[in-house]
């Protein structure tokens, strides 16, 4: 049969059958059982709906393509499979419903989608696609409009027994699978709601169904995971059953339905799901007790033109004579009895209300609204006034939230009338501004979304008319919601619902002007809509006081600091437009606050008295009214502190002593705002009119800093290090070499404070800032200014920073120090050169540039830029430039100034090849080399990739050049020797040695016999993983050693020797490793070892367990040292560590 094309016309272009062909077998597509059938060519077509939506035209003969693979009696059971899952997936993208009709509906396909049944696993969890799919096929193929009787024809089988009806069968299928795991449940409930509602099932077996589904709903319980999974499908199956009838032929059977869903209390269940389904249930229960009819007595708006309610005036007549008609058809409402059960139905919606759960609250506003809208007059006004017990302050966050959803209901359908609109608008005004304070978080912006959802629903549903005495309450409530809400999405929703209302209404003032600059995109910055759009908006008289009564009301006290602060901020930016409101009013509401017991309220209480205070002092110096705020000013600073500056001085000394007890997120903050504080405190009290301290007033202040600078709390050093910074210089004057000894103990690594790493970081800081305010004399006295005497000191101190590598839990923490300790130098470095550059000499100004260039060529990206900046920065100033830097010439050619700005140091692609540059110059070779070492041996893959990249292409460059090659060697050994035992530098270095002696970065000298370089680096590892322990370490010289093998003479029989030891580690992966390295040295050094004994020699390496017992192992390690004619380590003694020492037999 030929393949049927797609449609020409609205249908996604398919691709090549190459290019699908390898798509399909993307293992991510399809389960690997089934790879075997995705190159069938029907299954290729259908490709395109994993890249395109299918469109209606193409949906079709997507489904006829799969149709016919399912029908094709040749087709495998997994090729099967695999095209009801590609069914599934477009159900996935279409949904259910619009895909339900276009399957296959004739009488012709109910019995061969019944026999596929007879085939189903329903435990076969990997093919649960296929049932999910036939469930639904059957669901349409059985509403054929016959008799289901006629189809059985001779209800005798061949063999004399009696076949089950079709219609039986039907129904067993539906049973099975309400009860299964698997999403086929669904599905079952789907072709439930579709098959007992036919003509002829309702009459014959609908009655035992729902017997048979009340019995197993009352049967299970949800506290066991399989009775939920079966009271899912009931409850499933009797949602969609009620849904579909559409008169009650059941008599009683509703009450019987509440009253088997009473009595399985499914409001204490745990699961979302059942207790949504629960509540969904019992409203459409509850709907089959009344009469389906629309209300006669509901509101109805009429005329809803944009250009009518922009002509509100003119609108007023036909409003009141639509109000009129609706009163009048409310008189001649029918009355009828209402039953009992209803009562109840609405007691459960409205407990649904206050559920935990979102869905479940908004199918009960759903709920509420259907059914209010059958009931008679009164008793809807009934159900408001119960509506209306939810917003009251005993109840929680969920109860407010489903009342809004439900008052929003009600006022979509025109069920809430206008008499009652006068209770409900206070409701939503609390609403608007619900938050509730819920340990280090808050609740209620999903209450706040919901009460700009009835706003919203409510512009839409009354006549302004209707509004008018409440537009400038709700316009208020929602243009502060806009600016001021915490939350993105409730400043969005308010946006929203206040466009509603300019247009629907059309009474909100200055509403275009204020919705074009408050429209959904501009409300999505908070820090633009409390400072600029706030402003803009205040300056509409009919909002200013009301948005600053918020402020001082809702939220200078609320819990989230950020907050607070922004809106003291908001309270300076709106103090110019009503000044006298704030001067007279606002101050004074303040006052109190700021001494109250409530943190949070004291907390933005002073800030906002301190903003509005600014705010009005600028004010005055504007219109020369100094006076304006002098009394008030006054009162708070008297208010807040009882003597000045003793209160300020105590504020701050006790914030610096506090800081240990504050979080880690606020004392950044609090340690600036203190130290900033206390120079303001300084230069307005502190000096005297001969511009000079009190001597006395000095001495204790200074010796009370310097003494906090030992104290054994890390923070407190820091807090007070960085106020000695920020003193005055009246304040330092004479003191200075006090101030720097008391900052070198903190700059300087003790073994009791290793760990003191943002102490010394703060110490760093701080002295480059006193050096900054004393200020540069040469010949000054040592006591008032940097000078001849003290300047090698002060670098001696910065300097110092630069070396320290302390880490902790939190990792590199020295990293700190070392960039504080560059800002510093740089600071210090160009206050010299500007004002005395005799000051500087040629060594310290080596040391400086070494030691930068060092950190430039390290491994942590932030820090590498840090420097590099700092490098450039002293390479490039010119004003005047910094004399005696090393290789100046060299320094610019690599280093232009006109690439300065673009270069990235951040990037190592960037910056690696030119920091490696450096390695030709003298001055520089040993610093940048000992940089990268940590980078090349480093774990970044992109910091080892490119910084390993650079230095093989400089070996190369001065490969064939002796003189080059032994200057970097020695260097590379004077590096290793250095840091020999120091883990930090020695492991990356050893890492990088393996590169190097495999990228043949030294053969110039592997031609010659016993070259001191490598005899002195096998010195260099041997003392290195002495009595080592370190995994890691051991496995680098390992590598090491393999490399080494390339140079010629006693070379190879030393590393022999020292791999063969090796093999005999008390450690297996050692040993293990040893093996396999050694293994691999021999295939490519295969030289090293006679070609007769090679063999044998690889053969023992690789068959060998290097696991077993020492002694084991022992014996086939002298083996090999007889084979290769290498000395046999003989054992002497037994050391503390477990490695045995040796010599030569």
């Amino acid at each position: 049969m030929p393949l049927p094309l797609p449609p020409a016309a609205g249908s996604p272009s398919l691709p090549s059958l190459p290019l699908a062909s390898s798509l399909v077998s993307r293992p991510l597509v399809y389960p690997t059982p089934l790879l075997a059938y995705s190159s069938h060519p029907r299954l290729i077509l259908m490709l395109p709906v994993f890249y395109f939506p299918p469109t209606p035209s193409s949906l079709e003969w997507m489904m006829h393509l799969l149709l016919d693979v399912v029908r094709d009696n040749r087709s495998p059971s997994p090729l099967v499979h695999l095209a009801f899952k590609f069914l599934y997936i477009i159900t996935k993208v279409r949904g259910y419903k619009i895909f339900l009709r276009l399957f296959p509906h004739e009488v012709a396909d109910l019995q061969p989608v019944l026999d596929m049944f007879a085939d189903q696993n329903p435990k076969d969890y990997e093919t649960w696609e296929t049932r999910y799919m036939l469930l639904l096929w059957l669901s349409m193929t059985c509403l054929i409009p016959f008799d289901l009787a006629r189809l059985d024809g001779n209800i005798l089988s061949e063999e004399g027994r009696t076949r089950m009806p079709i219609m039986d069968r039907i129904l067993k299928v539906a049973k099975s699978y309400l009860v299964v795991s698997d999403k086929s449940r669904d599905a079952a409930a789907v072709l439930v709601s579709r098959f007992i509602t036919r003509p002829d099932v309702k009459q014959k077996r609908m009655a035992d169904f729902l017997d048979w589904a009340l019995s197993t709903l009352s049967k299970s319980s949800f506290q066991t995971m399989e009775g939920t999974i079966v009271m899912d499908g009931m409850l499933q199956a009797l949602v969609n059953t009620v849904d579909t009838i559409k008169d009650n032929p059941w008599k009683l059977m509703p009450s019987t339905v509440l009253e088997c869903l009473d009595n399985c209390k499914l409001s204490e269940s745990n699961q979302t799901l059942l207790r949504k389904l629960g509540v969904k249930l019992v409203q459409r229960l509850g709907l089959t007790f009344l009469k389906p009819k629309v209300a006669k007595w509901r509101y109805q708006r009429g005329c809803r033109s944009l250009a009518a309610n922009l002509q509100f005036s003119a609108q007023v007549p036909v409003a009141q004579n639509l109000v009129a008609a609706a009163v009048t058809a409310a008189a001649d409402e029918e009355e009828y009895d209402i039953p009992g059960e209803v009562e109840n139905v609405i007691e459960q919606l409205l407990i649904g209300l206050k559920d935990k759960d979102t869905i479940v609250r908004w199918s009960a506003a759903k709920g509420i609204g259907r059914i209010t809208g059958r009931l008679p007059k009164e008793l809807a006004d009934d159900v408001v006034g119960s509506l209306l017990d939810c917003f009251s302050f005993q109840e929680t966050d969920n109860s407010w939230h489903g009342g809004c959803l439900a008052l929003a209901e009600l006022g979509r359908r025109g069920l809430l009338l206008p008499s009652r609109i006068a209770d409900v608008v206070p409701v939503i005004l609390k609403a608007l501004t619900y938050d509730e304070k819920r340990g280090a978080c808050s609740v209620g912006s999903n209450v706040r979304d919901a009460a700009c959802y009835v706003c919203w629903a409510f512009a839409r549903a009354y006549d302004p008319l209707e509004l008018k005495p409440f537009v400038n309450q709700i316009s208020s409530a929602l243009v502060i919601a806009a600016v001021f809400d915490r939350d993105i999405n409730c400043r969005r929703a308010a946006s929203a619902a206040f466009q509603e209302n300019v247009g629907r209404q059309g009474t909100f003032p200055h509403g275009i002007d204020i919705l074009t600059a408050s429209d959904y995109f501009a409300v999505g910055n908070r820090v633009n809509c409390f400072l600029n759009i706030s402003v803009y908006i205040a300056s509409f008289p009919e909002y200013t006081q009301s948005m600053i009564d918020h402020l001082v009301n809702m939220k200078i006290n609320h819990w989230d600091g950020v907050i607070r602060e922004l809106s003291t901020k908001a309270l300076h930016n709106l103090t110019p437009q009503v000044p006298e409101y704030m001067t007279n009013v606002v101050l004074p509401r303040l006052l109190p606050l700021s001494v109250g017991t409530d943190l949070h309220t004291r907390h933005g209480a002073i800030l906002a008295c301190a903003e509005i205070t600014h705010a009005l002092y600028k004010l005055a110096a504007e219109n020369n009214r100094c006076q304006y705020t002098q009394d008030y000013v006054t009162k708070i600073i008297l208010n807040i502190f009882s003597t000045i500056p003793d209160g300020w001085q105590w504020l701050i000394n006790d914030s610096l002593r506090s800081l240990p007890l504050v979080s880690s997120t606020a004392r950044q903050q609090i340690k600036e705002a203190a130290v900033s504080a206390l120079a303001a405190l300084c230069n307005e009290y502190y000096i005297n009119e001969q511009r000079e301290a009190n001597p006395v007033l000095q001495g204790e202040l200074l010796q009370q800093y310097i003494s906090e600078l030992q104290n054994t709390e890390e923070m407190i050093r820091c807090g007070f290090s960085l106020a000695l910074g920020a003193l005055p210089r009246f304040l330092l004057k004479g003191k200075l070499q006090q101030v720097l000894e008391g900052l070198k103990k903190v700059i300087c690594i003790s073994h009791k404070d290793v760990s003191f790493a943002e102490s010394r970081r703060d110490g760093l800081k701080a002295t480059a800032k006193v050096c900054q305010t004393v200020g540069v004399k040469r010949d000054g006295p040592q006591d008032e200014f940097v000078c001849k005497d003290n300047v090698i000191q002060i670098y001696m101190m910065l300097l110092n920073g630069m070396s320290d590598y302390t880490t902790d839990s939190r990792g590199d923490v020295g990293a700190w120090v070392r960039e504080a300790a560059m800002t510093s130098l740089m600071e210090v470095t160009l206050l010299l050169v500007q004002n005395e550059p005799e000051l500087l000499d040629a060594n310290i100004c080596k040391q400086i540039m070494c030691c930068v260039a060092q950190q430039s060529a390290e491994k942590i990206d932030r820090f590498r830029a840090h420097a590099g900046s700092v490098f450039l920065a002293l390479l490039n100033f010119d004003n005047p430039p910094i004399p005696y830097i090393p290789h100046r010439e060299e320094l610019e050619r690599i280093f232009p100034r006109s690439e300065a700005v673009t270069l990235n140091w951040n990037a190592p692609s960037q910056a690696f090849p030119r920091i490696t540059q450096l390695l030709g110059l003298p001055t520089y070779q040993y610093y940048v080399l000992l940089g990268l070492t940590v980078s090349v041996g480093g774990l970044t893959e992109t910091t080892v990739r490119y910084s390993a990249q650079s230095l093989f292409d400089y070996m190369k460059k001065i490969q064939n050049n002796l003189d080059a090659m032994n200057n970097f060697c020695e260097t590379l050994l004077r590096v290793f020797e250095d840091n020999l035992l120091n883990d930090r530098v020695s492991v990356p270095l050893l890492k990088m040695l393996d590169q190097m002696l495999a990228n043949g970065c030294f053969d110039i000298f592997t031609t010659e016999e016993n070259h001191p370089f490598s005899l002195k680096l096998l010195t260099l590892c041997k003392e290195e993983i002495k009595k080592s322990k370190d995994i890691q370490k051991l496995r680098s010289s390992i590598a090491v050693f393999c490399g080494m093998i390339q140079f010629q003479g006693d070379m190879r029989e030393k590393v022999l020797f020292q791999l063969l030891l090796l093999l005999c580690h008390p450690f297996p992966v050692i040993r293990k490793t040893t093996a396999s390295q050694v293994y691999e040295m021999l295939i490519t050094y295969s030289d090293i070892v006679d070609p007769d004994i090679l063999d044998v020699v690889m053969t023992v390496l690789s068959d060998t367990n290097w696991d077993a017992e020492l002694p084991v192992v022992r014996e086939k390690r002298n083996y090999l040292c007889d084979l290769m004619k290498v000395p046999k380590p003989q054992l002497v003694s037994k050391v503390e560590c477990g490695v045995f020492a040796v010599e030569f037999s």
